[in-house]
C-alpha cells in the first residue's frame, strides 16, 4: 500500500467517526423517560367548618301573582263630498285596561280581578254614542278539596262610568230621546257562594247555589215612568227599572247563578278571554238572565294587536215595562279595531 492509499484511509476515517458519535448521543436523546420518573404530589384535602357572618338571607317565597294589560284604539273614516259608494264620517276611540292578582298556597287560592272599558264614536251629523262602558271587578276566595273542585265565595261588583242614551231624529237632527243608563243606574253588587270546578287550565265554571244580588238604579233620571204612567196608579205600582220598582232605588235577591271563564292561549300571538253569566231568581225563574262577553286578541306586535270584542245578553227585565222594544229581547255588541295594546309582565 502507497502513501497515497494510506493518506485517502485517514481521510474516510477522520469524517465517518465523528457522524457514528453524533448518531449515539441522538440515539441516547430518543430514549423514553422510565415509568415514574416524575414524582407527583398529591394535594391534602382539608374539611373544615366556616363562619358566615349573617346566616340569616331572610329568603321568602312570594305567592303573588300580577297581570296588567292597558289598550287603546282608534279607529277614522272620511270620504269626500262626492264619493258615490256610500260611507260617512266617523271617528272611534277605545280604552281598556285589566288587572288581576292572584294568591295560591297549598290549597288555598284568592284572585281579584278588575276589568275597564270605555268607547265613543262620533258618526258625522250624530251626536257622540258610547260604543263600549263596562266595569267588573270580580273576587274569588277558594279552597280545594279536590283534584278539580273547589268550595267558593265570591264578591262582583258591576256598572257603567258614564250616562247613555237613546236618540232620535227630530226635524232631520239627532236628538237624545231619554236617559237609559248611568253609573251605578244600574249597579249591582253580587255575593255568592257553592262549588267551583277547573276541568283544565284556564277554564273554570262557578256554580253560586247560594247567590245574594243587590241591584241598585240611583239616578231618577234613568228610564222615568211617561206622563200616562204617573197618571195611572196601577200601571205605577207596576212600572220596575231593571227589576226595581218605581220609585225605589235597590232590590235584594237570591237566586243562582253559572259564571264560567275562559282565558287560553290558542297560539304565541292569539288569545281568546270569554266570561258567561247566568242569573236566575229562585222567585222569578222565568226572567233568568245571560250575559256572554268574548275578546279575541291578535298580537302584530310587542304593541301593536288587533282585537275582536262581543257582547251577547239577555235581559227580560231590562225591557219587561218598556214596549219601544217590540219583544227584541236579546241585545248583541260587536267590535274590531286596531291598536296599542301593552303587558305586564311581558
Amino acid at each position: 500500500m502507497n502513501i497515497r492509499h494510506l493518506l485517502v484511509a485517514f481521510i474516510l476515517l477522520g469524517f465517518f467517526l465523528p457522524l457514528h458519535a453524533q448518531n449515539q448521543d441522538l440515539n441516547e436523546l430518543r430514549q423514553a423517560p422510565s415509568k415514574n420518573s416524575l414524582p407527583v404530589k398529591a394535594p391534602r384535602l382539608s374539611i373544615h367548618d366556616v363562619s358566615i357572618q349573617n346566616p340569616n338571607l331572610n329568603l321568602k317565597i312570594n305567592y303573588w301573582r300580577n297581570w296588567t294589560t292597558f289598550g287603546i284604539n282608534a279607529n277614522q273614516a272620511s270620504f269626500s263630498d262626492n264619493w258615490q259608494n256610500g260611507g260617512v264620517n266617523s271617528i272611534a276611540l277605545g280604552l281598556t285596561f285589566n288587572t288581576k292578582f292572584d294568591y295560591t298556597k297549598d290549597n288555598k287560592n284568592f284572585t281579584s280581578e278588575l276589568d275597564l272599558k270605555y268607547g265613543k264614536v262620533k258618526n258625522k251629523d250624530q251626536l257622540a254614542r258610547k260604543a263600549n262602558d263596562r266595569i267588573l271587578w270580580d273576587n274569588k276566595y277558594a279552597i280545594k278539596f279536590s283534584k278539580k273542585w273547589s268550595f267558593f265565595t265570591s264578591l262582583t261588583f258591576e256598572s257603567q262610568f258614564d250616562k247613555g242614551f237613546s236618540y232620535q231624529t227630530v226635524n232631520g237632527k239627532d236628538t237624545i230621546n231619554q236617559r237609559i243608563s248611568n253609573f251605578m243606574a244600574p249597579g249591582a253588587l253580587t255575593e255568592s257562594v257553592g262549588l267551583e270546578v277547573q276541568p283544565f287550565t284556564g277554564f273554570s265554571v262557578r256554580f253560586g247555589t247560594g247567590t245574594l244580588r243587590q241591584t241598585f238604579v240611583l239616578d231618577d233620571r234613568v228610564l222615568p215612568p211617561d206622563e200616562n204612567t204617573l197618571n195611572d196608579p196601577a200601571a205605577l205600582a207596576e212600572y220596575k227599572r231593571f227589576g226595581v220598582p218605581w220609585p225605589q232605588t235597590f232590590r235584594n235577591e237570591l237566586a243562582f247563578q253559572i259564571v264560567a271563564n275562559l282565558d287560553r292561549n290558542l297560539s304565541d300571538n292569539l288569545n281568546i278571554k270569554a266570561r258567561y253569566a247566568f242569573f236566575a231568581n229562585y222567585g222569578e225563574w222565568g226572567d233568568a238572565s245571560h250575559r256572554l262577553d268574548a275578546t279575541l286578541t291578535a298580537r302584530v306586535s310587542r304593541v301593536i294587536s288587533v282585537t275582536l270584542n262581543g257582547i251577547a245578553l239577555y235581559d227580560p227585565l231590562q225591557f219587561k215595562d218598556n214596549d219601544a222594544y217590540n219583544g227584541n229581547i236579546l241585545q248583541t255588541s260587536q267590535s274590531l279595531a286596531i291598536g296599542i295594546l301593552y303587558k305586564f309582565p311581558r
